[in-house]
């Protein structure tokens, strides 16, 4: 059985598993009632782990180099292993700008992530509550006594010469166009 853990990040918590966990992967889906065809984010320690999973653009790498780690997530081309392995073409990528978070991927590489909640609900962000919900469906759940801040990371598409900015969250729409046009 693959392992799957939650843990807090700097937006919020995370249930996640390593990368190629493909046992992993599929307990989240099951424990979120997740569709298929909705893919999972990914978490990385640094950029060295963005480059081995990803194609990171020159637009990329000014966003990466300003904004991670933070509440940013970048949408990149996957690298060919990334697809032969787990059957992602793009893949949303972010580095949390949380010690425990980025310990645990340094440790680990690279995890498959989403918020924890059952699909298309308001995540739990509370681990007394994320404990009482989920602690007999994964296998460890770290506590945290540090605030998240409830607001999803911005979503930046960046799989070409183009990009588009699919969700703002605490990074404006501005701001990344200012770092772009730099």
């Amino acid at each position: 059985m693959g392992r799957v853990i939650i843990f807090p990040t700097d937006t919020v918590y995370g249930i996640g598993t390593k990368i190629f966990d493909v046992e992993g992967i599929k307990r989240i889906y099951e424990i979120k009632h997740r569709p298929l065809d909705k893919l999972l984010a990914c978490l990385c320690a640094s950029l060295e782990q963005i480059e081995e999973i990803a194609v990171v653009t020159p637009t990329a790498r000014k966003l990466i180099n300003k904004f991670l780690p933070g509440p940013l997530t970048v949408i990149l081309n996957s690298k060919p292993e990334v697809f032969e392995r787990i059957g992602y073409k793009t893949i949303g990528i972010r580095i949390p700008n949380s010690s425990l978070a980025l310990d645990l991927l340094k440790d680990n590489g690279p995890m498959l992530t989403t918020s924890v909640n059952e699909s298309g609900e308001v995540p739990f962000n509370e681990y007394d509550e994320i404990y009482e919900n989920y602690h007999d469906l994964v296998d460890l759940i770290y506590p945290s006594n540090l605030p998240s801040s409830n607001i999803a990371s911005t979503v930046v598409f960046l799989t070409g010469d183009s990009f588009k900015i699919l969700r703002e969250g605490q990074i404006s729409s501005n701001d990344i166009l200012k770092v772009i046009n730099e």
